[in-house]
């Protein structure tokens, strides 16, 4: 079977071909939408990151905070319904349910709820990965930083978190990863990232081959390039020869 990527250079509505396969004025090629499909798929990945890893790092710090069994409690229920709900679902719940029973989200552009729902199922996760960190690091720390008259703010800001977060690296890579692939989802919601646009395009093209060997190649370069840049980014803020205890808590 011969593989047609010409099909990329022709116009989404007349089929003709476009010579240089970007089209220009009213004409969009499918390499066109292609290409804006991924811009799509990075900003929805790239803005539910940014809410997991608020909103994750502070239910994983609050997890670990002495004498706080409230909070304790409120970051595990947190924690244990993200997780436990399938991220599909969640996506269904923000995108008809929430507007319901909140009217205030009524107006809220799509690919805002499809954020929330993502970077909410995520940070369910990474909150995970950081109690994780906390825990991993030599009780002496702390009593260290008590010991200076730091607060128990102080301590988490200036003791703790900068180290946690250098042990977490590695598994937020993964994190990271992951939200970039799971980002699909939105499709269900017909919001034209990279799978929706395969979808599309295969069926209007007849040509499913050659679209989703295109959007798996923009899926790949995508997660290889966040996997390079996590890797570096690790390498800059390893501390050299600290090694994380592995009981949860060192002596």
């Amino acid at each position: 079977m011969s593989l047609e990527w010409q099909i990329f250079c022709l116009d989404t509505i007349d089929r003709e071909k476009v010579a240089g396969c970007f089209g220009s004025g009213r004409t969009q090629t499918y390499l066109d939408w292609l290409l804006s499909a991924w811009v799509q798929t990075i900003e929805v990945s790239l803005l539910s990151l940014a809410v997991a890893l608020i909103i994750g790092s502070l239910i994983g710090t609050i997890r670990t905070l002495p004498n706080s069994p409230w909070l304790v409690r409120f970051g595990n229920f947190w924690v244990e319904l993200f997780r436990n709900i399938p991220l599909l679902v969640q996506i269904f719940l923000w995108y008809h349910v929430i507007p319901v029973l909140f009217p205030a989200f009524a107006q809220t552009p799509k690919l805002v709820l499809v954020v929330f729902g993502l970077g909410f199922f995520t940070s369910a996760r990474i909150a995970e990965q950081v109690r994780a960190g906390i825990q991993a690091l030599p009780k002496g720390q702390r009593y260290a930083g008590m010991a200076m008259g730091f607060t128990t703010f102080q301590c988490y800001r200036y003791v703790l978190l900068p180290m946690a977060f250098r042990i977490v690296i590695p598994p937020l890579t993964s994190e990271s990863m992951n939200i970039f692939k799971n980002s699909s989802v939105a499709f269900a919601v017909s919001i034209t990232e990279l799978t929706f646009f395969a979808q599309q395009a295969g069926e209007e093209t007849s040509r499913g081959v050659e679209i989703y060997l295109g959007v798996t190649i923009l899926y790949i370069i995508s997660a290889f390039a966040i996997n390079r840049i996590m890797t570096w980014v690790e390498k800059r803020v390893r501390v050299p020869g600290f090694v994380a205890s592995t009981g949860g808590g060192g002596h």
